[in-house]
């Protein structure tokens, strides 16, 4: 039995608010169980340098995480002087994750940054963030289509995120903070409403894992990534 009592295919709570933020162009509250994510996008009339006269935007990301997430308060990273290796790790990953479903020739010489933050944090904040990102996202294209900045198909398709491990010998879909902290294994599983893979992260805890281990996370994790489009579409629909 799982800590939660949910079943091996089953995730957690999952609810979008969005609009949460008045200044942002898009946002959305997202919560995964008691992992909570604020996310905003926000659009900026530049490019990076390296981009500038090409016609093309970006779409990158920024993460972290409030002091009183955690159970005990962790320092601000601004305090310590730069993002450790986790928090630059995870907004690259976010980044990568939007810039596959965005044409980015139709976006202009435009930049858009989303900024997960993690208000609550029970486990799964890089997936719960990257889910949360795509609705602040297509919320801020949305703001651009209102004003003629760009025209349709700028989003190619949903991107969601799991998170799937092995926890007490046997696969299980979308870990909470009791089950990653003694799994056997822990992946993440970044997908497009399409079914197509953009990241797969995959780690043994203790020891390897088998390839039917892997598949079978693999099939919880399209499940799960399923029902979180279903979700998105939900929420802008």
């Amino acid at each position: 039995m799982r800590p939660s009592k949910r079943n091996p295919d089953e995730l957690r709570r999952v609810s979008i608010e969005r609009a949460v933020s008045r200044h942002a162009e898009g946002s959305c509250l997202i919560k995964f169980g008691d992992t909570h994510v604020l996310c905003t996008a926000s659009l900026e009339e530049r490019v990076p340098p390296w981009l500038k006269g090409q016609g093309r935007g970006w779409v990158t990301a920024e993460y972290g995480m409030l002091p009183r997430s955690t159970t005990d308060r962790m320092r601000r990273e601004v305090t310590v002087g730069h993002p450790s290796g986790r928090t630059q790790e995870i907004q690259r990953l976010i980044g990568r994750s939007l810039r596959a479903i965005v044409d980015l020739n139709k976006l202009g010489e435009r930049q858009i940054t989303v900024d997960c933050d993690v208000i609550q944090a029970d486990g799964g904040t890089r997936t719960a963030a990257i889910t949360g990102a795509w609705v602040a996202l297509y919320d801020c294209i949305q703001w651009m289509k209102l004003r003629d900045m760009v025209k349709d198909d700028v989003l190619r398709d949903h991107v969601a995120a799991v998170s799937c491990g092995i926890y007490r010998g046997k696969p299980v879909l979308d870990l909470d903070y009791a089950e990653d902290s003694s799994a056997d294994a822990d992946s993440n599983f970044v997908m497009t409403g399409a079914g197509g893979i953009v990241e797969v992260q995959g780690t043994a805890e203790t020891v390897a894992f088998s390839q039917d281990s892997f598949d079978q996370m693999m099939a919880l994790a399209r499940k799960g990534i399923g029902e979180l489009v279903a979700l998105q579409k939900l929420t802008v629909s």
